[in-house]
C-alpha cells in the first residue's frame, strides 16, 4: 500500500486503530486455548500487511517480526501491544505511554452478565 498524504486522516486513523487494538487486547482471554493464541498472532501478521497506511504498515510489520506477537495471556498480550505503541511513539516523537496503566486507559469493557439488550443486529 502507498503512504497516506493526508495526515489529518492518517492521525484519526491511528487514533481509531490503537483504540480498536488495545480494546481487543483488553477483551482476549486470560486463558487464550492454543487456535485463540494462533489466531490473534495470524491476525497481528495479516493486520501489519494489510493496513490503510503503506508507510506505517510497513513500519509497524518490521517491529513485530522483531518483537513478535506475545499471545500467553491477556495481560501478556496487552503488554506487547503497548510496548509495540510506544515503540511507534517514539519513532514519532510522541509521549510514552505507562504501560502499568494500560487497563485503566483501555477498559474492556467486560459485562458480567449478558444483557436483553445484546444481540447482533447492535453490530450494524
Amino acid at each position: 500500500m502507498e503512504a497516506m498524504g493526508n495526515e489529518t486522516e492518517r492521525a484519526e486513523l491511528g487514533r481509531a486503530t490503537w483504540k480498536f487494538l488495545h480494546t481487543m487486547m483488553a477483551r482476549y482471554p486470560e486463558k487464550p486455548s492454543k487456535e485463540e493464541r494462533k489466531s490473534l498472532h495470524d491476525f497481528m501478521m495479516l493486520f501489519s500487511t494489510l493496513y490503510p497506511c503503506g508507510e506505517c504498515a510497513n513500519h509497524f510489520n518490521k517491529l513485530i517480526t522483531t518483537y513478535p506477537p506475545q499471545t500467553s495471556s491477556r495481560f501478556s498480550a496487552s503488554q506487547w501491544l503497548c510496548a509495540m505503541h510506544n515503540k511507534v511513539n517514539e519513532r514519532l516523537e510522541k509521549p510514552i505511554f505507562d504501560c502499568n496503566n494500560i487497563e485503566s486507559k483501555y477498559p474492556c469493557g467486560c459485562a458480567t452478565t449478558p444483557s436483553e439488550n445484546d444481540s447482533l443486529s447492535s453490530l450494524a
